[in-house]
């Protein structure tokens, strides 16, 4: 049914780059809002990055900790999403996940208003 997979995560040196890719199956994917969060451990899970719902015009938003150096992007024909990391930071190292959400009504920076997630992918950026 229902599945969000994702891959590319691994070592990566401070300031190096890594993309995230998650792929999703078992829902209407151009109509969810995707977004990636990040738990490192012994902490909260964080909001990451979202892109909007829609085919043809998207909207994108970020946290501020990954403003300028992180670029969220979907493929709706390949009912994927994309996470671009660049100027990467030993403080990004955390456990990153895909999530989808049909109408986010608690706002897409909530873990709660997610419909979908997936089993997380594991980033270290360190020397």
């Amino acid at each position: 049914q229902v599945q969000l997979v994702e891959s590319g995560g691994g070592l990566a040196q401070p300031g190096g780059s890594l993309r995230l890719s998650c792929a999703a199956s078992g829902f209407t994917f151009s109509s969810y809002y995707m977004s990636w969060f990040r738990q490192a451990p012994g902490k909260e899970r964080e909001f990451v990055a979202t892109v909007t719902s829609g085919g043809s015009n998207t909207y994108t938003y970020y946290s501020d900790p990954v403003k300028g150096r992180f670029t969220i992007s979907r493929d709706n024909a390949k009912n994927t999403v994309y996470l671009q990391m660049n100027s990467l930071k030993p403080e990004d190292t955390a456990v990153y996940y895909c999530a989808a959400a049909l109408s986010p009504w608690r706002g897409v920076r909530s873990s709660n208003a997610y419909d979908y997630w997936g089993q997380g992918t594991q980033v270290t950026v360190s020397s």
